[in-house]
């Protein structure tokens, strides 16, 4: 079964009627009236939403969004979860910059809107971001490196990222990134190297002294 459906029926399952409720109220502006009265479940509620594309596999701000406002950190962890999983399966660049984000988020702190502005995101959208995600500083860095990303496309990369953080003199976020990334290169070449099947041990017969 698909991962991303599997997420939502869990999320479905662990929501209260009063939860359910205010997901209602808060979809109140992406889903018709007519609609939302036949939204019995969270599974109904996310039915819809997939079928509008408001959300898919690779599109899950709304649903974080939704979760943050229900304040489930639970929930959010299993959203973590499945976005680590799908980045454990995206290209090893992309992988890359997925570790990458969760150094940021962790190490930057307050000072996330000054490499925001670094990495060219607006005062606009920083200032939405502080609205969007008010009392969680955590989401504000990685909405606001989702939304670089987003922006970015192909030029987002891990390098723009340590020249953006050196040049905000945040040097100790930079050389983390810089040091798990070098770890995260020398695990590449030794799972590479032990899954090559070396065929010396075939080229010749092996060879018993006779008694």
């Amino acid at each position: 079964m698909d991962p991303f459906l599997v997420l939502l029926h869990s999320v479905s399952t662990g929501l209260s009627s009063g939860e359910l409720t205010e997901l209602k109220f808060l979809c109140q502006g992406r889903i018709s009236k007519r609609k939302m009265e036949r939204v019995q479940s969270g599974v109904d509620l996310f039915s819809v939403l997939l079928e509008q594309n408001e959300l898919d596999g690779e599109r899950t701000e709304l649903l974080r969004e939704l979760l943050v406002s229900l304040r489930r950190l639970d929930l959010l962890r299993l959203l973590d979860d499945y976005e680590a999983g799908a980045a454990g399966r995206a290209a090893p660049e992309e992988q890359d910059l997925y570790a990458a984000f969760d150094i940021i988020c962790d190490h930057v702190g307050k000072d996330w809107r000054r490499l925001a502005r670094q990495l060219k995101v607006s005062d606009g959208k920083i200032d939405a971001i502080e609205v969007k995600y008010p009392r969680n500083l955590m989401e504000q860095v990685r909405e606001a490196l989702r939304v670089w990303k987003s922006t970015a496309r192909e030029g987002a990369a891990v390098p723009h990222l340590v020249e953006a953080l050196r040049a905000c003199r945040l040097n100790l976020v930079a050389d983390l990134i810089e040091e798990d990334q070098q770890a995260r290169g020398l695990q590449r070449e030794n799972e590479s190297g032990s899954s090559t099947v070396s065929l010396m041990s075939w080229d010749a017969p092996s060879t018993r002294a006779s008694s």
